[in-house]
């Protein structure tokens, strides 16, 4: 059975903590200019649904430094937005290429291409998860931090695929996530049930980042809901993380945001560009922490 990543979920609490060690290990060997090549003549087909910086550029990244090409298909350039089904791309890409990453607006869309494909099949964004941006996340405090078991964690912003993916990793690696967010915007229900006591959903950022040891943010109005931005900027006034929030956090606490960010909005230049900032630190992460993936899924999938 071939193994793909939709979610967290699709690993277990031992995998993720083996990939994030070798993912600062293949760092160390970048480092180093040592060559490793697990990809060499092989491709990996991307399908980006959605537009993108971090996840296409650290993907095709990692591809090139294994040896391998990436290949970006485009809906407006293929068949893949011309009415083709799903499957049959799933077929011919699966016959050609090592893995696929795709990044697009339904999450059933990549269940779907998952569910035809004989290679390994990678999330790099939807609507309900996002869990690549988790791996370089949780990197990113092991390496400023060590172990994330027993810290606490403040999600202050929208419920959306990135809070639903701290969800899964709390679940997964013991930490607690207090969830602060506007009445009406709170995670989907299924997602943080059976939460083992790790999640708390609060209304008050306040309440969310006091002694917290790290505070995530994101955009309020991710890709598709523009047209929802002025009534979300409303909802979300009173959200926005600023030194004042920061304070009532640990003092050595940590703040990440995936990116793009909207200083001003979800998050104030002081704290976004300030020292306990680690966002840039995140988005490099996004390479090595991708290349850790793909080994492990090349790997297990005897690719």
């Amino acid at each position: 059975m071939t193994r793909h990543l939709l979610s967290l979920n699709d690993l277990t609490t031992r995998e993720i903590v083996r990939m994030l060690d070798r993912a600062i290990e293949l760092k160390k060997m970048l480092s180093r200019g040592e060559l490793y090549e697990p990809m060499r003549n092989g491709a990996l087909a991307m399908i980006f649904e959605k537009s993108s910086t971090r996840t296409r550029v650290s993907f095709e990244v990692a591809a090139i430094q294994f040896g391998g090409n990436a290949i970006f298909i485009a809906p407006g350039d293929s068949h893949v937005g011309r009415g083709e089904p799903l499957a049959d791309t799933a077929r011919v890409l699966s016959s050609m290429t090592r893995a696929i990453v795709m990044r697009t607006h339904s999450h059933e869309r990549v269940s779907e291409l998952a569910r035809h494909s004989r290679v390994p099949v990678i999330n790099g964004l939807s609507d309900r998860f996002h869990p690549c941006q988790l791996l370089a996340d949780l990197l990113t405090w092991v390496e400023h931090r060590g172990s994330v078991s027993g810290i606490n964690v403040a999600w202050v912003g929208d419920g959306n695929n990135m809070c639903h993916s701290w969800a899964n990793a709390s679940k997964l690696l013991d930490f607690n996530l207090r969830i602060a967010t506007p009445a009406g915007y709170e995670p989907d229900g299924d997602i943080v049930a059976d939460d083992r006591g790790r999640i708390t959903l609060v209304n008050d950022p306040r309440a969310a980042v006091d002694g917290a040891d790290l505070v995530v943010t994101d955009t309020w109005a991710s890709m598709g809901q523009e047209e929802e931005k002025q009534a979300r900027v409303e909802a979300f006034a009173g959200f926005t993380v600023d030194d004042a929030l920061m304070r009532t956090a640990h003092s050595d606490a940590l703040f990440m945001h995936c990116l793009p960010a909207y200083r001003g909005y979800e998050v104030t230049a002081e704290v976004i560009d300030g020292p306990r900032s680690v966002v840039f630190d995140q988005a490099e992460n996004r390479l090595h922490a991708q290349k850790a993936l793909l080994e492990f899924l090349l790997r297990e999938n005897g690719r």
